[in-house]
């Protein structure tokens, strides 16, 4: 396998430092809160930043074969955060 390289090699390094920087945000995020869906949408945004990371491993080293790992998370992703979101609100409802 040959990597990427000049123009797209440095592109993928600038998006892997700014994923850094977002996943430090998020985490910071995750920590603090202050409420349970604010820690609802960091882990969202986590799972996404995830799914990045993997679409930049497949642009950099040109491997296709991981697309569908990448659907399954996204796919994954939306339906955990949703209905933990539904239980959550549910849940602040009855109290």
């Amino acid at each position: 396998m040959n990597p990427g390289s000049g123009i797209v090699s440095t592109a993928i390094v600038v998006a892997v430092l700014l994923l850094c920087a977002a996943v430090l945000l998020t985490v910071v995020r995750l920590l603090r809160g202050p409420s349970t869906l604010d820690r609802i949408v960091a882990l969202d945004v986590f799972v996404i930043l995830i799914v990045v990371a993997a679409a930049l491993y497949i642009a950099y080293y040109r491997d296709g074969s991981n697309i569908p790992l990448l659907a399954a998370v996204a796919l994954i992703g939306f339906v955990g955060t949703v209905a933990v979101a539904r239980l959550t609100v549910r849940r602040e409802r009855h109290r």
